[in-house]
């Protein structure tokens, strides 16, 4: 078993995030629970005497459960609905964070068909509902082309983005004006695949129950509309209404003859396209990404419906990796053949344009990842840890004592043996 070289510790490692759940709730979650743990204190000794110490050298009541701060942050939040590798780091390593905010991330991400939402996700509201039997693997397949490589994007409305140090979703929430144009973003998407294809009578999601009103549709429509053009002030009811135009002023592409598929846009119906499917619900897609930092993946699931003709959102959302720390080790690193704690590993990622070309020259090489050996530790370990500290400071369980019997030889618990395990010392 691993052990610390240095106290306090000094470390960045990964921990499997649940679904439900603020990426900096889950710090404040775990800040007592290392707080109490002299690895990551400057002097054990002390916190000891915290814990136990006293006149008389009987346990201190009082004092027995006082943590100390340990400065801790998160290399690049998650969306709550989003689950997956979300990077810590502790003490000293903290400095090292910055640079999981600009780095490669991998996710697979799954959209049911036929249901546009304001947040492009299922924490949002409908927005419009659009034909979807007209869309099949095969369609989803020919049309991924279209975001592979460098692209841009422009960020959501309803996005964490911030500008000015405001939340662009506050902007859109207040129909406040934008201090400047959204910019586009150049985004490379460096692989990306359809996974899985699930028909309605297979799956459990479900459209969001909650619908936009009239009058909310309309304003979103006004957002969305200041956004594609890189306005700052939402137009009037009247300007939205206008005709669409290019961004050179040329009226916008006419709907699409009969034999192919409308604009989502064009085919928005009020009833649920699910009720005159031969399906109980939509069916839902699947697909696996590397992207650069920066990208959407919501976009991404939202634009791959728009450009079949209808519409989806994300129903759910699994970041695989986050820089060098992956979801699961490599499954060609067995415990014996793995590197020591601290190191890395290359693995080769396959980007569907290294491939030699019709004429001849090569594309780009494909990508090359470093990946930490060491896996992402479970939420669930933690989340133990923090019930028993619970139950010990209740009186629940027999006072510090039932702490103290969690420890093993070396003085360690079970949580933070994991830990040690799975951690990267700075």
């Amino acid at each position: 078993m691993p052990k610390a070289r240095s106290t306090p510790l000094s470390c960045l490692f990964a921990v499997n995030k649940p679904t439900g759940v603020v990426s900096m709730q889950l710090l404040n979650k775990l800040q007592p629970l290392f707080g109490s743990s002299p690895l990551f204190q400057k002097d054990p000794q002390q916190l000891a005497a915290n814990a136990g110490g006293s006149k008389g050298g009987k346990p201190n009541r009082r004092r027995k459960w006082k943590e100390e701060r340990v400065k801790m942050g998160q290399g690049g939040t998650l969306d709550p609905l989003a689950d997956g590798v979300l990077v810590i780091g502790t003490n000293g390593a903290t400095k090292q964070l910055s640079k999981f905010l600009d780095c490669t991330k991998e996710y697979r991400a799954i959209g049911l068909l036929g249901c546009a939402t304001d947040s492009l996700d299922s924490d949002g509201k409908r927005v419009r509902l659009t034909p979807f039997d007209h869309v099949t693997p095969d369609k989803i397949k020919a049309v991924l082309d279209q975001f592979r490589g460098e692209i841009e994007q422009t960020p959501p409305i309803f996005s964490a983005l911030k500008m000015d140090g405001k939340p662009l979703y506050e902007y859109a929430r207040s129909g406040t004006p934008l201090p400047r144009p959204i910019p586009a973003r150049k985004v490379t998407v460096h692989s990306l695949e359809l996974l899985k294809w699930t028909e309605g009578d297979a799956h459990s999601y479900e459209y969001p129950k909650e619908e936009l009103d009239d009058k909310a549709k309309k304003e979103l429509e006004r957002l969305e509309k200041m956004v594609k053009e890189g306005g700052t002030v939402v137009p009037t009811e009247e300007a939205s209404e206008a005709p669409a135009t290019t961004a050179e002023g040329e009226a916008a592409p006419a709907p699409a003859t009969e034999g192919e598929a409308a604009p989502a846009s064009v085919v928005e119906k009020s009833e649920d396209p699910a009720s005159t499917s031969s399906s109980p619900r939509p069916p839902i897609f699947e697909i696996s990404l590397t992207v650069s930092s920066g990208t959407y993946v919501r976009s991404i699931i939202h634009d791959i419906a728009t450009a079949l003709g209808s519409s989806a959102h994300v129903v759910k959302l699994t970041r695989t990796r986050q820089g060098e720390f992956t979801l699961e080790p490599p499954a060609s690193l067995s415990p014996s053949s793995a590197p020591a704690a601290g190191s890395s590993v290359e693995v080769e990622v396959n980007d569907a344009a290294a491939t030699v070309a019709a004429d001849g020259l090569a594309n780009p090489a494909p990508l090359v990842l470093e990946t930490f050996p060491g896996g992402c530790i479970e939420w669930s370990t933690l989340e133990a840890a923090l019930k028993r500290m619970d139950e010990a400071k209740q009186g629940k369980a027999e006072g510090g004592d039932a702490m103290e019997e969690d420890k093993d030889a070396d003085g360690l618990r079970d949580w933070e043996r994991e830990l040690l395990s799975k951690c990267k010392e700075v």
